[in-house]
């Protein structure tokens, strides 16, 4: 196989590795969901 191909082969795997990684990660992690309570200034609010 020429260098070229090799490489190419090399770049798919790592790429594809990648997108599992990333697709596992966005489907099967829940988040945990909080509740968050923060006070606004007042010279926030006249603007």
């Amino acid at each position: 196989m020429p260098t070229l191909f090799r490489l190419l082969a090399v770049l798919a795997v790592l790429c594809g590795l990648a997108y599992a990684a990333m697709w596992a990660l966005a489907n099967k992690v829940e988040p945990q969901q909080r509740e968050i309570t923060f006070t606004v200034p007042a010279e926030k609010i006249g603007k």
